[in-house]
């Protein structure tokens, strides 16, 4: 994950700011799509929402304080920085926790916190030997990522509803068939760079990933549920785009901010009309 650096007039500090706006979306739209379908209001939710945040960007200060102790032989010196925004996410992600088991059960939110935790010594471990990259660790981040429903039911009514683990499902097939997609395109950029045959492992992958929309969309289709087949087609169709298109070189010039601007719209028209087909689930 990248790292934002901010100076201030008085003295240059650095501010670990997460970067990756994929991965912030993965997090986020979930947590609001379930808030959305929980009709209703707690502050709690903002609660959960503070513990999710910050338990997200907790880990570039981790992986900073991880290479200073494991890898760098001289002292950085962005390191005393990532001390300082280690302490403070993690003093506020602990006042978070204690007031969700406190006005929650305490059972369920244990399990989500245990959850995080080891998938942050997982995301830390692997950042620290340069393999964040991962095609299926980073499936493993979507599916994770995906969970924020959970805890945004949780903190809302201490219970999980039925259609909170068909959301979790559904926005984590469609970030696994986005993150195929992209490494695709990036598979397309660095062998249309060195000239050289484009890697096909991710493109056959996201290839599969599509069948698989297809078949689950036909599924709800067949049960009446066109909302939600919908927003798997359309996904679908948007996802054999950009796949079609990074067979033209002048498409992988685009930059990707653009694409990835293209796929933040995309990922949100899906979760709209995941919502309104979950509406009255």
């Amino acid at each position: 994950m990248a790292i934002a650096t901010v100076k201030s007039a008085k003295e240059s500090a650095q501010v670990f700011v997460p970067r990756e706006h994929g991965a912030t979306a993965m997090l986020l739209t979930p947590f609001f799509a379930a808030a959305i379908l929980l009709r209703r209001a707690s502050w709690l939710e903002i609660v959960a929402l503070i513990a999710i945040v910050c338990a997200f960007a907790i880990k570039d200060p981790l992986v900073v304080i991880a290479r200073q102790r494991f890898v760098w032989k001289n002292m950085h010196p962005e390191t005393r920085a990532a001390k300082r925004s280690a302490v403070a996410e993690s003093l506020l992600l602990a006042a978070c926790g204690v007031l969700l088991m406190l006005f929650r059960d305490w059972r369920p939110f244990l399990l989500l916190f245990l959850g995080a935790g080891t998938f942050t010594v997982l995301a830390v471990t692997l950042n620290v030997r340069n393999r964040q990259r991962s095609e299926w660790f980073q499936v493993a981040s979507a599916v994770e990522l995906s969970a924020t429903c959970l805890a945004a039911c949780l903190s809302a009514q201490g219970l999980v509803p039925g259609w909170c683990g068909l959301l979790w499902f559904l926005c984590a097939l469609q970030a696994t068939t986005g993150i195929f997609v992209v490494h695709s395109r990036l598979d397309a950029r660095i062998a249309a760079r060195k000239d050289l045959p484009v890697a096909i492992a991710n493109g056959r992958a996201a290839f599969l990933c599509l069948a698989v929309l297809v078949v689950v969309a036909t599924v709800f289709l067949f049960v009446a549920r066109f909302w939600i087949a919908g927003a798997l087609l359309l996904a679908a169709v948007g996802y054999f785009a950009e796949l079609r298109r990074q067979t033209n070189p002048e498409s992988l010039k685009m930059p990707l901010k653009r694409v990835g601007l293209e796929a933040l719209g995309l990922s949100i028209a899906y979760a709209l009309m995941v919502v309104i087909g979950l509406w009255n689930a």
